[in-house]
Order: C-alpha cells, then sequence, then structure tokens
C-alpha cells in the first residue's frame, strides 16, 4: 500500500517527530530491570510536572478512550450520582459509557459548537440531588470547543463532587494546573499533543480521588489503579510494560521540556489564532462559540457550495492532506482540522495554500481577494 498523505492534520494520531521515530527503534530491555525501572520513575515525575501536580501520574496500556472507564472504575460504585456535561460526540461516548455502568447520569446538555458555562454548571448542581462526581470534557475534540475548566472547577469543588476530565485532545497542548485548579482525575492519550503512536493512556490523580478509589465497588483489575500505584514505587507496571511506547513518550517529553511548557501553550495558541484569522478570509466560518476555540483543533463551516465530506476527500487525493470531516450529528457539515504537538506554521499555511485553491476552482477570483 502506497501512503500519499504528506500533511498529517488531523486530530490525532499527530505526526511523530524524529527524535520519537527514533526511540521507537531502540532495542527492548528486561522491563522489570534496573535501567528500565529508572526510565520509568524519571518519566513518571517529569509527567507529575507537566500536569502540574504533586499527585501520582500513571502511564498505562490503552488508548484515550480507554480513560472513560478508568476514571469511572475506580472512582465510582453501581448506582453513584454524576453531573455528566456533554457538548460535542465526546461527551455522548462517555455518557454511553457511564449507562452501560448502570451510574445515575444526570445529562445536561449545551448545543453543539458552545461551551459549557460555569454558572449553568451551578446552576445544575443546584437543582439536583448531590452528585459524587462532574464528567467533564475538557477539549471537545467534534467540535472545536475548549471549555473553561479552570473555572468550572471551582463550582464543582464549591459543591463537594469529585471532577473528573477528559483532556485527550488538551494536555500537553492546553493549559493545565491540576493542583491548583482543583481537578482530581484527568486522562489523556499518547496519539494526540504528547506526539506518540496511539496506545498509552496517561491518567493523573489527585489526592480526592484517592479517597473515592477506596470505596470504589466496580470490580477491578486490569484498571485497578491501586496496582499502578503499588507498581509505580519501583518503576514498574503491574503488566508487561509497553516498552517502545515508553521510549517514545520520554522522547516527547523532553522535547516539551527543552521548548518549556507555557512556550508550548502558547505555540499552540498562536498557531490556531493565525489559523482561524486565514480561513475567514477564505471564506470558512469556525463552527466554535467565540472565545472558546481549541488550540489543538479548529472546526470550519465551509463557505455556501462546498460540501465538506466532498472537501476532506480533495485535500487528500489533490493535495495528500488529511483532514477530518464531522462526526457523530456534525457529519457532513463542518471539516476539522488538527494542530496539535509536532506542528508549525508552514503546516498550517499548506493547508490554507489547499483551501484557497479549492476556493478558486468553485469561485473563480475568490482567493485572490485575500491574503493569507
Amino acid at each position: 500500500m502506497t501512503v500519499t498523505i504528506r500533511n498529517l492534520r488531523i486530530a490525532g494520531p499527530t505526526p511523530l517527530p524524529p527524535a520519537v521515530v527514533e526511540a521507537l527503534q531502540r532495542p527492548m530491555v528486561p522491563h522489570r530491570g534496573g535501567w528500565f525501572r529508572g526510565l520509568v520513575r524519571s518519566l513518571l515525575e517529569r509527567l507529575r510536572a507537566l500536569h502540574r501536580t504533586d499527585g501520582d501520574v500513571f502511564v498505562m496500556p490503552g488508548t484515550g478512550s480507554a480513560g472513560w472507564e478508568i476514571a469511572l472504575v475506580n472512582l465510582l460504585a453501581p448506582g453513584d450520582r454524576v453531573l455528566l456535561l456533554v457538548n460535542g460526540d465526546f461527551g455522548e461516548r462517555w455518557r454511553r459509557v457511564a449507562e452501560r455502568y448502570g451510574l445515575q447520569s444526570i445529562v445536561r446538555e449545551v448545543p453543539y459548537g458552545m461551551a459549557i458555562k460555569p454558572s449553568d454548571v451551578a446552576g445544575w448542581l443546584a437543582e439536583t440531588e448531590p452528585v459524587r462526581a462532574v464528567l467533564l470534557v475538557y477539549n471537545e475534540t467534534s467540535t472545536g470547543v475548549t471549555n473553561p475548566l479552570r473555572e468550572i472547577a471551582a463550582v464543582v469543588r464549591d459543591a463537594g463532587a469529585l471532577l473528573v476530565v477528559d483532556g485527550v485532545s488538551a494536555v500537553a497542548g492546553l493549559p493545565l494546573e491540576m493542583d491548583e485548579w482543583g481537578v482530581d482525575l484527568i486522562f489523556s492519550g499518547s496519539q494526540k499533543a504528547w506526539m506518540c503512536p496511539p496506545g498509552l493512556v496517561i491518567v493523573a490523580v489527585g489526592s480526592r480521588a484517592w479517597e473515592m478509589i477506596d470505596r470504589a465497588s466496580y470490580p477491578r483489575a486490569f484498571w485497578d489503579l491501586r496496582e499502578y500505584r503499588s507498581a509505580a514505587r519501583t518503576g514498574d507496571l503491574p503488566s508487561t510494560a509497553p516498552i517502545s511506547l515508553i521510549y517514545a513518550l520520554d522522547a516527547a517529553v523532553q522535547l516539551i521540556e527543552a521548548e518549556g511548557l507555557e512556550n508550548v501553550w502558547t505555540r499552540h495558541r498562536d498557531l490556531a489564532m493565525r489559523f482561524r484569522h486565514v480561513t475567514s478570509e477564505l471564506g470558512f466560518t469556525c463552527f466554535a462559540e467565540g472565545g472558546y476555540e481549541s488550540a489543538t483543533v479548529t472546526a470550519l463551516v465551509p463557505p455556501a457550495g462546498f460540501g465538506a465530506e466532498e472537501l476532506v476527500r480533495s485535500l487528500e487525493e489533490r493535495y495528500g492532506i488529511a483532514v477530518n470531516g464531522g462526526q457523530g450529528r456534525l457529519k457532513g457539515q463542518i471539516i476539522r482540522v488538527g494542530h496539535m504537538g509536532w506542528v508549525r506554521w508552514g503546516d498550517l499555511e499548506e493547508v490554507c495554500g489547499a483551501l484557497a485553491s479549492e476556493v478558486e476552482r468553485a469561485v473563480p477570483g475568490r482567493s485572490e481577494a485575500v491574503g493569507h
């Protein structure tokens, strides 16, 4: 099979930096040996710094979606009441997982494209019986909306509930001050802003969450965070470690540390703003509510006369650029362009050029009227 994609701009998996690719080629070592245990202990300590937490951070085999199940079985018990906040397809998926586990899910949804507001969360918490936890997607990948995590966390903390966060397309790309903001558990996936292949879920756990973990009564085996905490003391994982992926994550963390975490956040923000500006001049509309646009993925409504799915195909077939279409109820309505992890303006400039060419093909002279 010949791969013709030369600019991977989907919302994950993201491109791999050369240093990460090189790390993946390293030979196997004993996963219970002293050298590898030292690597794991160092990596976990540095991940704590990148989450801005004094709590525990674990690297577990799995993808970001495993985080939903990891959070529920470790923190809750059958019949527990939770407030589940939904403003996109990934919130809907988390809802389905919660329903399968028999939780009393109080679902509050806002229209896709809109952000969940702290004042609304306060109202919902006030009008319901007390909940054990509030479940939130920080950055809704399906809509390109970033929810105001810091402000929501303050509301949830005041209500005495745990805040459990899907940070899959956020962590390492968007600001996160886990301890300062009061986030109790947040998980992410290696294939997003961490710049690694799919296969790892990174789970950060705060002190209040550990109190709940001890009382949770769902059966737990592979996903038992108590097992991971015990193993982490010696640099182990409870099961065979995904050695190559841990090599890759270690290399990616080194890149983030070299750039500086705040600089990484700023780069993502600036690239997103510039991309939205150029595409708006071409006639595309940002789907996300103003002021809540994501810095890691932009959802665009094409100009009149363009089919979103057809545009996705054209970008790949004509230009070798891969972007996402809409998913769930947004299928056929938007395109989504990822700009997280290992990305520079030249990567997005190429997308802008291709979009300009498509606009020119459809409406001659239109793209020449704008500069990019």
